[in-house]
């Protein structure tokens, strides 16, 4: 859920490349290792943001399919 909740709540970015998108890192730090490990997000650990790879944002759709079942939510 936490990537759902990344997706949700992220933007685009100048300097990243179209479709990539930036969220905050609220998270706890154990959820993020463990989503970077599974190449679903970037990020330094130095830095209050991290990126959604493409994987990342296509298992986000995913989700939202899954548990919101609402398409306004895959597009943005």
């Amino acid at each position: 859920m936490s990537l759902l909740l990344l997706y949700l709540t992220s933007w685009e970015e100048e300097g990243l490349p179209e479709g990539f998108k930036r969220s905050w890192k609220g998270y706890p730090f154990e959820v993020l290792d463990a989503l970077s490990a599974d190449d679903l997000i970037r990020g330094g650990h130095r830095s209050k943001s991290v990126y959604l790879t493409e994987n990342g944002v296509n298992e986000a759709k995913q989700l939202i399919k899954k548990y919101l079942n609402d398409d306004q939510y895959i597009d943005r």
